[in-house]
């Protein structure tokens, strides 16, 4: 594959996730000749995982109408369904960012040649003046200074347009790549950060961290699979978009609330001591529960909806694994529980 790209997923870190997934994802990568390389890899990683609807169904829909996975089908796939910013993006700004510095460079040289030229100009006529004595030539060489003095002011202003539509381009990149990078920290879906970005806060967080007032909430909606089985995928989407607005209604500014994956949800809370991060899972729980939720076409009743949420605090001795699996731990223990709860664990 001749094609580079620029902008890579994270993904879990667990070992032994990883390896049942690679033990599901190669039989199959060779059953339809997939070419055995790092993109095809992390493309049949993500639809083994089976987190990615879109993904899957795009490939399931080229494996129905027979059309080769190749090098060609399979970037498109990895820049369309994997990547949560466009290749293209980061490259085309790359790219207009190299043409206004090459563009800026030679206008500078161009009125640095130009000053230059002037200067000489000035000497000779300086010069000059020193061994005339008839004044008519005296106002010949003074005019010829007068019109490249001229000249040189307009060279300024040139430039000085130049570098203000420079800097006006610049601007506009800095603007574009903002909100390429907005893209490739949140989840198209939820409006949360995403998965990549949850994994990047998280280790910065344990990797600086001095004491342990940080917490880690990870939620779970409850039967989240009878939704889609009963309502729909659409429904389900709305029903992940409207428990993520709920979840930013109350978490604090500083907090960070991600999509972790499918169904599950997580909010990082650092510099939050464990008594203010229970009372807003508990907000959020309660809030959940007490609405009753209903499709927009025709009122009809998508019924309770409930999430589970597994608490922790961070302890000095953390890596983001053990943080993670002391919540994840939380959670199979409200999920196993009965549901529709909070449970704080803190070994």
């Amino acid at each position: 594959m001749t094609e580079i790209t620029t902008f890579l997923p994270s993904y879990d870190p667990c070992p032994e996730y990883n390896a049942q997934l690679l033990r599901q994802s190669v039989p199959l990568m060779m059953k339809h000749r997939v070419s055995a390389h790092p993109i095809n890899y992390a493309i049949w990683y993500e639809y083994v995982a089976g987190n990615n609807r879109k993904l899957n169904a795009a490939i399931d829909d080229l494996i129905n109408q027979h059309i080769p996975l190749d090098d060609k089908i399979s970037l498109n796939l990895y820049k369309t369904y994997i990547c949560n910013a466009s290749v293209e993006s980061f490259e085309k700004i790359n790219f207009d960012l190299q043409a206004l510095i090459d563009k800026t460079t030679s206008t500078v040289q161009n009125s640095g040649n130009q000053v230059a030229s002037f200067s000489e100009n000035v000497q000779v006529d300086s010069l000059k003046l020193e061994e005339i004595d008839d004044l008519s030539q005296v106002k010949t060489v003074l005019s010829g200074i007068v019109a490249e003095t001229q000249q040189l002011l307009e060279i300024s202003n040139t430039l000085k347009s130049r570098l203000y539509e420079a800097n006006q381009e610049l601007a506009s990149l800095r603007d574009e790549l903002t909100k390429v990078r907005e893209m490739a920290t949140t989840d198209a879906l939820t409006g949360l950060i995403n998965r990549r970005a949850f994994d990047n806060v998280l280790h910065e967080l344990v990797a600086n961290s001095i004491d342990s007032a940080h917490c880690l909430l990870i939620l779970d909606l409850d039967h989240f699979k009878k939704v889609n089985d009963t309502f729909g995928h659409l429904i389900g989407d709305k029903v992940l978009r409207f428990t993520a607005g709920l979840i930013k209604n109350h978490v604090a500014e500083h907090h960070l609330a991600a999509r972790y994956g499918g169904e599950e949800m997580a909010v990082v809370m650092p510099n939050t001591h464990l008594e203010e991060a229970l009372a807003i899972a508990e907000q959020i729980r309660i809030a959940l529960a007490s609405n009753q939720l209903k499709q927009k076409d025709n009122g009809r009743s998508i019924g309770k909806v409930t999430v589970s949420i597994g608490a922790t605090s961070l302890k000095i001795d953390d890596s983001p694994e053990s943080f993670i699996a002391r919540a994840d731990n939380a959670l199979y223990t409200a999920k196993k529980s009965g549901r529709n709860k909070v449970v704080y664990k803190d070994n």
